[in-house]
């Protein structure tokens, strides 16, 4: 179906990007609330201090509620490579979802529209599509395990590991992960937990050499802040 186009919804909850900066991290939530209206109000509650770019309606509905230039209040306390200030450098994407169900194919359809969109007007690449559970992960477990970011990253719009990725020692995911981008100054089985979260839903127990591997792939293919980086 085509896509439903973007309604103007704006939220007084906003204001100027730190320094000049310009967007180069997409941060996707959940609302975790009980319905698209109940989100958009608290969204748009000046009361509350919080709000987002865009939020998408379990049925593919986009409201805009700040304007991209501007620097929304979605993401917190947190951090991804070197940046802390992520709201000054973010996009912020709620979706109406309350973790604990799959995210509708509308929905999901909606998102990818609206991600390619400002992935090109703004130059990001697909590496800088994170989920709020990715640079937040003492606070925040959103998108959650149902979020399929796989088919984000096939459609070129996040990234995935490679299924041949090589082996890695297990020492070596706590490097990895800090050149990924998750903050080198979380304990061990915080960053394990953020990422299983993201990549490894369905996984428990202590760091397995899939989780090494994995870290290790996406480590040598999207290191964070640039670098040496092998096709």
């Amino acid at each position: 179906p085509p896509h439903r186009g973007v309604i103007d919804h704006p939220s007084p909850n906003f204001g100027p990007r730190r320094g000049g900066a310009t967007p180069d991290i997409v941060v996707i939530h959940f609302t975790a609330m009980t319905g698209c209206d109940a989100a958009r109000d608290r969204l748009c509650d000046p009361e509350f201090e919080v709000s987002a770019h865009y939020l998408i309606g379990n049925d593919g509905t986009v409201l805009r509620l700040v304007d991209e230039a501007q620097r929304a209040w979605h993401a917190g306390a947190g951090r991804w490579g070197d940046v802390t200030d992520v709201n000054s450098r973010s996009i912020g994407i709620e979706l109406d979802n309350t973790g604990a169900h799959p995210f509708s194919e509308p929905q999901m359809q909606a998102l990818e529209t609206l991600l390619r969109g400002i992935l090109g007007r703004w130059s990001i690449p697909p590496e800088r599509v994170i989920g709020h559970s990715d640079m937040a992960p003492a606070r925040k477990s959103d998108p959650g395990p149902r979020f399929d970011w796989r088919r984000l990253a096939l459609g070129g719009l996040s990234v995935w590991p490679s299924h041949n990725a090589a082996s890695a020692a297990e020492a070596d995911f706590a490097e990895a992960a800090t050149r990924f981008g998750y903050a080198p100054d979380l304990p061990p089985e915080m960053r394990l937990a953020a990422f299983r979260l993201r990549f490894r839903p369905w996984a428990s127990g202590p760091l397995a050499p899939e989780d090494a591997s994995a870290m290790a792939d996406l480590a040598r293919r999207f290191p964070v802040d640039g670098g040496p980086c092998a096709a």
